[in-house]
């Protein structure tokens, strides 16, 4: 028989990695609507500047949030190989939808939960909260991020008003 620990040891979770500014980042694939190749968003005004504007997707407005500027990383032009992630994304008791853009989708990797260490703690200067750990895959590390904390809920607000 088996412990509860050693279960939960050997759980496994799927997370879709990509790329940005050249580091690995990594989403729970259940998350994962859809992946969709860059193209024109519509410009909301007075949105935040990572929040690049809104999608038609099949009817639904969705926001489309660029993580290069949402982590304060070097702005890169968008190319042929620039994605959008569009995700299922939960706020307090409701799911909505968002994009976030990124370089390029890499690979669904099967992670077991023991292998997800914490992320660190690098005090008040560096903001971690979107983060739900690390991994570390052939040498490299990958940041997984908790899609649920990407805006926070004053954001998420002034996007109600777009649906």
């Amino acid at each position: 028989m088996t412990t509860d620990t050693q279960a939960n040891n050997n759980q496994i979770e799927q997370f879709l990695t990509f790329e940005l500014a050249g580091e690995a980042y990594g989403v729970d694939i259940l998350k994962v609507q859809e992946i969709r190749g860059w193209e024109a968003v519509r410009i909301i005004p007075n949105t935040p500047s990572f929040i690049k504007g809104v999608l038609n997707l099949r009817g639904s407005v969705v926001p489309i949030v660029d993580l290069r500027e949402r982590f304060s990383l070097e702005h890169s032009e968008y190319s042929q190989k620039t994605v959008v992630i569009v995700l299922c994304v939960k706020h307090r008791n409701s799911t909505f939808v968002m994009g976030i853009v990124a370089d390029a989708v890499s690979d669904v990797l099967d992670i077991r939960l023991e292998d997800i260490k914490k992320a660190p703690n690098f005090g008040t200067k560096i903001d971690t909260r979107y983060m739900r750990g690390m991994h570390v895959y052939k040498k490299n590390m990958i940041m997984l991020l908790d899609v649920d904390k990407l805006l926070n809920p004053d954001e998420l607000e002034s996007l109600d008003s777009l649906e």
